[in-house]
């Protein structure tokens, strides 16, 4: 592959950024954004400066309640660098939509509120990284407001998350006696002013360690004094950094700052870009695929319709794993081994659009999808026919039937909740042997079934009824093609279900009844897990 190639691929960097609600995620996104030039202003999209929104939240639902329900896929270029960032959304309801955007990062940015630690939701989307063995980068946020003792929220970090932590800078106070952070390579201190909300301008004044008068004229005795204190401390008690454990996923430098007031950001952004990876290789069962010794390959981790309300489209998010995509080439779409041009590739910037001639291995490009794609899918040269490892479906918690009150509405019904199960925010499914005109919808979360009525009353003028069903378990049937799964006997709280790909399932209400009809039907094979086919 030519060298041009092989230098654009290794300047790129592919992150999500993960947090629990409110810890300040959104705004970092912001900040770093302003770094890069993208935008000019946090919180601004084009319109009305009233109608100011975050820039990574565009659906409706999402503006109207401030929470970010989809994740949002923004590029921009820093310090020589073409960083690609996947904003994710913080509610736990949604967090199979950032399992998935995780597959298609090569690191993650773990944002924790200073006055809170280790919350919940972090705690469930750690899991998932490490997983995937994906490389954490910790930014402990709100530095501005009062926080917790810093080695409480590192010991925190460690037990609850069961990673080890290397503060990379340090916080002197928080709070109003906030001060500055420590930068531990340097040993200096980068002194803390309230910098204009919003901009990236501010004062910066650093001051070496050693310079005891001068640090302790900007700082105060008493800071000082706990400053050095807690450094002889940290230099004696704390993790090494290693690069090579950090890039396993077994180390999370740290990093302390506000996002607010932009202070710490791009200390962060720099250590960041240092010690983080270019596009790692990917599995494919044909092997590992190097992402510069590779013709152009891609998979497909997210699918979202009606973006752009003008045009009623629908767009497939493929992460590029390989090699240089232009956008006159053929491609294979490896699943259904149909050869053509992608249509109107582009990258995303909330929801400004921009078509692109050519992207490379850990770009992330958005194309038109006449409904060919499905989450999961490989795209690659026309010559190849390896594929991507799956993502796997997971096991909805709640369950509802769906009833549409205008019968006359059937088509865009069907249409409406076929489209939005395809993106994997919820999974359909029908009793066996009937359509669709009355369906069973299954959510992680419950505020799925939100967004699902919202949605399909905004964007497809559909009106719903949801009724709650007891059910809380789901199982796949593994072997289906060796089983009568009509004359399956199981318990009185069973139903027998199957899906968009007509793939046969069981609903119980109670754990125990699952247990009950594997023993009534010898050799039937369950699994929490749709398979990633």
């Amino acid at each position: 592959m030519p060298n041009d190639i092989n230098s654009e691929i290794n300047r790129r960097r592919t992150f999500a950024i993960i947090s629990h609600p409110d810890a300040g995620k959104t705004t970092l996104t912001e900040k770093l954004l302003l770094y890069g030039g993208a935008i000019n202003l946090a919180g601004s999209v084009k319109g009305k400066a009233t109608a100011r929104h975050a820039v990574s939240d565009w659906m409706e639902i999402e503006k109207q309640r401030g929470i970010s329900v989809t994740s949002s896929v923004l590029q921009f270029e820093y310090d020589g660098f073409c960083i690609n960032i996947l904003d994710t959304p913080g509610h736990q309801d949604f967090s199979e939509d950032t399992y998935r955007t995780l597959m298609a990062a090569d690191s993650a940015v773990m944002v924790i509120d200073a006055a809170k630690g280790v919350e919940p939701q972090t705690r469930k989307l750690f899991k998932v990284c490490v997983m995937r063995h994906i490389p954490i980068f910790t930014f402990i946020n709100k530095m501005d407001r009062d926080a917790n003792d810093t080695f409480d929220l590192l010991d925190d970090i460690e037990k609850e998350l069961g990673i080890a932590t290397c503060p990379v800078n340090w916080p002197i106070g928080s709070g109003k006696n906030f001060k500055g952070v420590y930068d531990r390579t340097g040993r200096a201190v980068n002194l803390y002013y309230d910098t204009q909300k919003g901009t990236k301008e501010g004062e910066t004044h650093i001051i070496g360690l050693d310079d005891a008068d001068a640090l302790r004229a900007e700082i105060g005795d008493a800071a000082y004094q706990k400053l050095v204190d807690e450094i002889e401390l940290l230099d004696g008690a704390s993790a090494e950094f290693d690069l090579d454990t950090v890039r396993a996923g077994n180390l999370t430098p740290v990093f302390f700052g506000s996002a607010l007031t932009n202070f710490g950001v791009e200390i962060f952004l720099k250590h960041f870009l240092e010690m983080t990876t270019t596009p790692l290789a990917r599995k494919s069962d044909a092997g590992i695929i190097d992402p510069t010794e590779h013709d152009f390959s891609a998979f497909v981790f997210k699918i979202q319709a009606n973006m752009n309300k003008a045009h009623r489209d629908r767009l497939a998010f493929m992460r590029i794993c390989s090699g240089r995509y232009d956008a006159q080439m053929e491609v294979k779409h490896v699943q259904s081994g149909k050869v053509m041009r992608l249509s109107q590739p582009q990258t995303i910037m909330a929801d400004d659009r921009k078509i692109l001639t050519e992207a490379y291995a850990g770009d992330i490009i958005g194309v038109f999808d006449p409904g060919i794609f499905s989450i999961g899918d490989t795209i690659a040269c026309p010559k190849d026919e390896f594929r991507y490892e799956g993502i796997p479906t997971f096991a909805p918690e709640h369950f509802a039937r769906v009833r549409q009150l205008d019968t006359m509405k059937r088509k865009q019904f069907v249409k409406g909740v076929t489209q939005i199960a395809q993106e994997g925010a919820i999974q359909i499914f029908k009793e066996i042997g009937s359509g669709l005109e009355e369906v069973i919808v299954g959510v992680v979360g419950v505020l799925q079934f939100d967004v699902l009525k919202y949605r399909l009353e905004n964007e497809y003028n559909v009106e719903i009824k949801l009724e709650p069903l007891p059910y809380e378990y789901i199982r796949w049937i593994q072997n289906y093609n060796e089983v009568d799964v009509p004359r399956l006997t199981g318990t009185s709280d069973m139903k027998k279900v199957s899906d968009l790909k007509d793939r046969p399932l069981l609903l119980f209400v109670n754990e125990w009844s699952i247990g009950m009809t594997m023993e009534r039907n010898e050799g039937l094979v369950l699994s929490e897990f749709g398979s990633a086919e």
